[in-house]
């Protein structure tokens, strides 16, 4: 049986190559930092973070790489440190590679040649991989979506206007996840060697494909809304500061280098034929749960801030506000009230701050549930009546507690 791991398989493309490997009858061993959700799907899992210092030696690899298997690196980062670009770029392909016995593919990009950290890293990757197969897709699209493609459909479902980069007229030729899982499957087949562009054979504009996916999503079409390169960029350098996944820089950066693939010299050597994005995107219909997404997945940094300002809010007036503010209806003494008060608004200022780094979102979320939970039982028992406040008191918590489960709910995107 033919053998293939794959890095990075718990990515968008990742899991679309395992899946259509597997279908191809390859045994497939999954890389991931945390690969539970391939591990129910069926796989072979390898538990690896390639940040950490271990996937950097060959000794790692060499045990899941026997004779014959073969390398896919699927594994990217679109924004991050360099020491984790470094290590997930470089170090740990690196490695792998020194340790493999068989043949290997690289899943790069279009669009290398930008003066971005994400395409100044892929470069490196790439000479790592200059004597394999080297995969150049432009815009992956699927049934699924993540990263680019999320915002994509949530940017197709805004209501009034349909927003677009510039003037939209930059071109795509979008690629089917399952077709290149099908084109990777074939490199590996005929052991391909050299760089190759990858892509449909439909070229669409920017905005062309929002008001496609708008139209599939059912939405009657709006004006375009035009963002200049400048106010993209600010959104751009603003979604990096607050974390918000594909709003980047560097993805606005990517889009002005351009990531239109040219597939013709590599569809020339295959038989596999890419679907065009028209024929793939009315191939089913969309589901309530692809308008659910869509119109949450801008949500989703939305609750997140609004919970920052909660707690960021609620912890500097607990540090800050007199014991007369909070002590009357406590039945406790103020030193003890001033304690608590200081103790819990910066236990607050913590969540607040780890809500604004996208630090460790589900533990986070659960600490949050958690402390509300334990706001609202401890003030019941010292003061109930706060049940009964006009202003709300202790009801709020009910609202906000469905809001940190709904939070809660989000924080998975895979």
């Amino acid at each position: 049986m033919r053998r293939v791991l794959i890095l990075g398989a718990d990515g968008f493309i990742g899991r679309h190559l395992a899946f259509g490997l597997r279908a191809k009858g390859w045994s497939v061993t999954a890389q991931a930092r945390n690969p539970k959700r391939l591990q129910a799907m069926g796989f072979q899992t390898l538990r690896a973070d390639l940040t950490d210092p271990a996937t950097h030696s060959p000794a790692f690899w060499s045990p899941h790489l026997p004779q014959g298997t073969a390398l896919v690196d699927a594994a990217g980062l679109l924004a991050g440190t360099e020491p984790a670009f470094r290590a997930v770029h470089h170090d740990a392909p690196r490695a792998a590679l020194q340790a493999l016995r068989g043949t290997a593919l690289l899943i790069s990009a279009v669009g290398t040649g930008a003066e971005t950290p994400f395409a100044r890293w892929r470069r490196e990757t790439e000479a790592l991989f200059a004597d394999h197969c080297i995969l150049r897709p432009g815009l992956v699209l699927g049934e699924t979506s993540y990263g680019g493609s999320s915002l994509l459909r949530a940017l197709a479902a805004m209501p009034f206007r349909l927003p677009v980069v510039g003037d939209g007229a930059q071109p795509f030729n979008p690629i089917h996840a399952a077709d290149l899982a099908e084109v990777v499957a074939e490199c590996l087949d005929i052991r391909l060697r050299s760089t190759w562009d990858v892509g449909g054979p439909e070229v669409i504009t920017q905005a062309d494909l929002a008001a496609r996916y708008r139209s599939w999503l059912g939405l009657a079409p709006v004006p375009p809304l035009h963002l200049s390169t400048p106010t993209a960029m600010t959104l751009g350098h603003l979604g990096d500061t607050l974390r918000i996944g594909p709003v980047s820089a560097t993805a606005v950066a990517q889009l002005q280098a351009g990531v239109l693939a040219d597939p013709a010299p590599l569809l020339a050597r295959l038989k596999t034929r890419p679907r065009p994005v028209s024929a793939f995107l009315n191939a089913r219909p969309a589901g309530t749960q692809d308008l659910w997404q869509a119109r949450l997945y801008l949500l989703k940094p939305l609750i997140r801030l609004t919970l920052a300002t909660l707690w960021l809010a609620s912890g500097l007036l607990g540090l800050t506000s007199p014991a007369t503010t909070f002590a009357p209806g406590l039945a406790l003494p103020d030193p003890l009230a001033i304690a608590l008060a200081r103790g819990f608004g910066a236990l607050d200022l913590a969540l607040a701050f780890a809500l604004l780094r996208n630090w460790r979102p589900r533990h986070i979320a659960l600490a949050q549930i958690a402390l509300v939970l334990a706001y609202t039982a401890g003030l019941t028992l010292l003061a109930p009546a706060l049940w009964l406040d006009p202003y709300g008191g202790l009801l709020k918590n009910l609202p906000i507690l469905a809001l940190l489960f709904t939070h809660l709910a989000l924080v998975e995107e895979r």
